[in-house]
């Protein structure tokens, strides 16, 4: 298939109006969520883009599937890991710093129909990113551009600004039996 070909099979832009959509709350599937949103827009010939805040060297399902579909989908992973394994906020919030500068590239690219901000409500809910400054520039993102932020702790002013925001509520979880994370469930 030739580039010109996989163009014209992408929707037309002008018919669409790009959402903010946040996927937060305390269960597991934030991060699922937003991947199959991702393999929805795949399949309707969108171009998707995910940065990973917190993951950074995992080997996870979604990057290996994301490598196989590029570059339709790709996934950078650029984050240090958990803040509570670095135990290095400074290191943290110099990370977040870097990665808010390449989400802020894909956002303003023109290149992608959705982008997805993996993680980002942890960085900003633990202050390492000003809600404020993610709302202002998202605010001048491109109005047919798809923007999906994850995370715990959404805060009130990305929840204000969102078109759809969906709160998962834990209810059980194999970790409170005992049961480590599953590979393809997990990462």
């Amino acid at each position: 298939m030739t580039d010109e070909t996989k163009e014209a099979e992408r929707p037309d832009p002008k018919r669409r109006r790009g959402l903010i959509i946040v996927n937060t709350g305390d269960g597991k599937g934030k991060t699922t969520a937003a991947l199959g949103l991702a393999f929805r827009a795949l399949g309707s010939g969108f171009k998707v883009f995910m940065l990973q805040y917190i993951k950074g060297k995992w080997k996870t399902g979604e990057k290996k599937l994301a490598d196989k579909l590029a570059p339709e989908m790709q996934i950078l992973p650029m984050g240090d890991g958990f803040t509570w394994d670095t135990k290095n906020p400074e290191q943290d919030i110099a990370t977040t710093a870097k990665i808010w500068e390449v989400s802020k590239q894909a956002i303003s690219s023109g290149d992608y129909d959705m982008v997805i901000l993996d993680e980002i409500n942890v960085v900003m809910k633990l202050g390492y990113l000003d809600p404020a400054v993610v709302v202002e520039f998202l605010k001048t993102r491109d109005p047919r551009l798809h923007v999906v932020l994850t995370g715990r702790g959404a805060p009130p002013a990305i929840v204000e600004l969102a078109d759809l925001v969906s709160e998962i509520v834990p209810i059980k979880h194999p970790f409170k039996a005992g049961i480590k994370a599953q590979q393809g469930i997990e990462f």
